[in-house]
């Protein structure tokens, strides 16, 4: 069964609305790519604009910035040791937005979404 993003097909007192045409590609939508590590490997998707979206479905590399300092380098990913957003992606070593994971330069925590961007950025903690 696909995923789309519609109007609801009833009202706010329960009552049933009538279809009045079909699906439509821009209503489309699809389940969440879940980030993991391991050798960079991403998808691309088609988007409504000129740019294609290519969500990172395995990635090693993390743009970390450290504030004290404030530079950006690149580290190499080691290991996700917590995510707030769901216990089962920390079991399953899932990054999104919020995760602490560690690097060869310290712990850091994930401000971009991999999922989305298909890119790792971070800041030290």
């Amino acid at each position: 069964m696909g995923v789309w993003h519609r109007r609801s097909t009833r009202t706010s007192t329960g009552a049933r609305l009538r279809r009045f045409r079909s699906k439509r590609k821009h209503q489309m939508g699809r389940t969440p790519t879940e980030t993991l590590m391991g050798d960079a490997k991403r998808r691309t998707i088609d988007s409504r604009r000129k740019a294609k979206k290519m969500p990172g479905l395995r990635l090693n590399q993390v743009n970390v910035t450290d504030p004290s300092k404030n530079v950006t380098f690149r580290a190499e990913l080691q290991d996700v040791e917590m995510n707030p957003a769901n216990m089962d992606y920390q079991r399953r070593k899932v990054i999104t937005r919020g995760t602490i994971i560690k690097t060869t330069k310290g712990r850091a925590r994930v401000t971009s979404r991999p999922g989305q961007d298909g890119i790792v950025n971070a800041v030290l903690i």
